[in-house]
């Protein structure tokens, strides 16, 4: 993500973010992805966040590596959750065959519809043979701020499902779902588990 407005908004919120979306443990989305990665493996929390999420993938005995394009994010991940988060953005993903499961829950969906397909080709880069991919996003059509200066890109279904494919992805049954973000408004959403 390189959209200034919604990295601020990140950098404002983080604390609020941090209290919408930590938990004591890991949901069904994370605990899915946990129990696919190999145990033991090397993982990336790609758009960390505050941390939470990289924090209960090491409490599961993964090597958790986590970067986020928000410096207070970063903060957060560091100080509240004792994650080594890095202060990178999507175009610094370089890694070639290094992990083992990468997680991009409710990242990705602020890079550009143009830029995604050259985003997923990098995690596919960074994944190792038979790595595991997770990825949120929210269901729609357009490119639009959300009512708090978010820059989103909405994908529906089959769409992204392409996408996965093109970038040489296996998609697992997704799964949908509706739930209120920190703008408070609420909105459908998938979320897949990908072999590469």
């Amino acid at each position: 993500m390189t959209d200034e407005k919604t990295i601020e908004v990140y950098n404002q919120k983080a604390a609020s973010y941090d209290d919408l979306v930590s938990r004591d443990a890991p949901d069904q989305d994370l605990q899915a992805f946990i129990d696919a990665v190999k145990p033991g493996g090397h993982v990336l929390d790609l758009g960390c966040g505050p941390g939470n999420s990289a924090a209960m993938m090491q409490e599961a005995d993964l090597t958790a590596d986590a970067m986020d394009a928000s410096a207070e994010m970063v903060r957060v991940a560091r100080d509240k959750y004792g994650v080594d988060a890095k202060h990178a953005t999507f175009d610094d993903l370089t890694a070639d065959s290094v992990y083992d499961g990468i997680w991009a829950n409710f990242s990705l969906l602020h890079a550009t519809k143009s830029d995604m397909p050259r985003y997923l080709k990098a995690i596919h880069t960074a994944l190792k043979p038979g790595g595991i991919f997770h990825i949120g996003t929210k269901l729609g059509m357009d490119e639009e701020r959300d009512s708090i200066g978010r820059m989103y890109s909405y994908y529906e279904a089959d769409e992204l499902l392409d996408l996965l494919k093109a970038a040489g992805f296996t998609p697992r049954t997704p799964r949908f779902g509706r739930d209120k973000g920190l703008s408070g408004e609420m909105a459908d959403f998938i979320v897949v588990l990908n072999d590469a």
